[in-house]
């Protein structure tokens, strides 16, 4: 299984994904996601996990460590700019 596959699941509520394997010698184990989306304004970062974990419920069990970063456009930008 391969999760950047996958991540068009993702693309209906995101502005910005990107997709990090972070496996040792890339054997597909453990991601790093981060995900820019309007969607997550006013969302708690709960909220916004859930919605992330929800589209990708499937891959999600195959996955031994999934760290995920959600911000909204504006959190993103302010983050860029740092």
């Amino acid at each position: 299984m391969e999760l950047a596959k996958n991540k068009h699941r993702l693309a209906s509520i995101t502005q910005l994904l990107d997709v990090e394997d972070t496996s040792p010698n890339r054997c597909a184990a453990s991601y790093k996601v981060l995900v820019v989306s309007s969607q997550f304004e006013g969302k708690p970062l709960l909220q916004r996990h859930r919605m992330v974990n929800t589209c990708l419920a499937e891959e999600l069990k195959e996955i031994h460590a999934f760290e995920q970063k959600t911000l909204t456009p504006e959190q993103w930008e302010k983050q860029k700019s740092q």
